[in-house]
């Protein structure tokens, strides 16, 4: 099981996830965001709680620069 402090960032601007997913999205040739978004409910190998953390940062990927920069963070965890 990963813990959520093992989160890093990868080779796709942008997203960071558990080195597992990492080694999956490799495994799979995954590359893009775009290339995650198609595939993200098809990835072999990997549990669900994991396809939960990938849906999460894409969610966080895509959303608008001005949400994500500034002094105010939007994410859950930082409260």
């Amino acid at each position: 099981m990963f813990h959520f402090d093992d989160i890093c960032a990868g080779p796709i601007d942008g997203l960071s996830l558990p080195p597992m997913a990492w080694d999956v999205l490799r495994r799979e040739e995954i590359r893009t965001i775009d290339q995650l978004m198609a595939k993200a409910d098809q990835l072999d190998g990997i549990e669900p709680s994991m396809t939960q953390v990938i849906r999460q940062a894409l969610a966080w990927a895509r959303l608008p620069e001005e949400e994500t920069s500034g002094e105010v963070l939007l994410s859950p965890w930082c409260a």
